[in-house]
């Protein structure tokens, strides 16, 4: 096993056998996500993209989360440009465009980012205990990403009341509703992950990234302008405020 610089203290990067496995590890924060964990994921993306010899790239997490989304307590943490290079960091995307087979192994709590994650992933393996929420709504967030991949995964009703009413959904309803592709029991999450990726890689990897690159063809456009018009409203400035506040957000008609 090798180790791979993803540029965060909070990242570990382990390539091993064709797969580069990225573990989110900031328990202290749980699992939260500076701009520079985003910008280490998007590199491990961009990493497993250039070399021929990766074909399976792993986002994982330690503890009881997988991740709660980026870190909205405000406190700097890390070295990122947050003003200039704020969308371009996160990772998004790159997860998608990635020709290589992208798998979220959710371990525990998964909501906001760490949903974008699994949505823009190709293959998601869920412990039993996990939890999937998206509260961006409460914040006064139109996610861009939410909104254009949401749907695809579990249909519009569903999509639209997961948005508008946030409910924190258990491992199993994330299953039922095609929002993750395995459920394992917790005790054998480890094995569950590697049987999966064992069987993933059965497959030509060449065929597998032509797939991928078709399934995704008729994928909605992500409207970034909606996103970033929204952060700067007074509705995103209330939401945070209330989450600062542990309170209930009071919205104006």
């Amino acid at each position: 096993m090798a180790e791979v610089n993803l540029g965060s203290k909070h990242l570990r990067g382990n390539l091993e056998r064709g797969v580069l496995t990225v573990t989110l590890d900031r328990p202290e924060r749980r699992n939260a996500c500076t701009l520079e964990m985003y910008h280490g994921i998007k590199r491990a993306a961009v990493l497993a993209e250039k070399d021929p010899a990766i074909d399976v790239l792993v986002i994982t997490g330690t503890g009881d989360v997988f991740c709660p989304g980026g870190d909205m307590t405000g406190q700097p943490t890390e070295d990122a440009d947050g003003e200039a290079d704020r969308w371009d960091l996160v990772p998004f995307s790159q997860l998608e465009r990635c020709p290589k087979t992208v798998v979220c192994a959710v371990n525990g709590l998964c909501q906001a980012g760490g949903l974008n994650m699994v949505l823009m992933s190709d293959v998601a393996v869920a412990s039993d205990r996990a939890a999937f929420r998206a509260p961006e709504l409460l914040r006064g967030i139109a996610d861009c990403w939410l909104s254009a991949r949401l749907a695809a995964h579990v249909g519009v009703a569903r999509a639209k009341y997961l948005l508008f009413a946030a409910p924190t959904i258990s491992a199993a309803e994330a299953s039922a509703m095609g929002l993750v592709a395995r459920v394992v029991p917790h005790a054998e999450f480890d094995r569950g992950v590697a049987e999966t990726i064992e069987q993933i890689r059965r497959t030509a990897p060449r065929a597998r990234t032509s797939v991928k690159r078709d399934v995704n063809r008729n994928l909605p456009r992500i409207d970034l302008g909606m996103f970033t018009d929204s952060l700067a409203s007074a509705e995103v400035a209330e939401g945070f405020a209330a989450f600062i506040e542990k309170r209930t957000p009071h919205w104006r008609p």
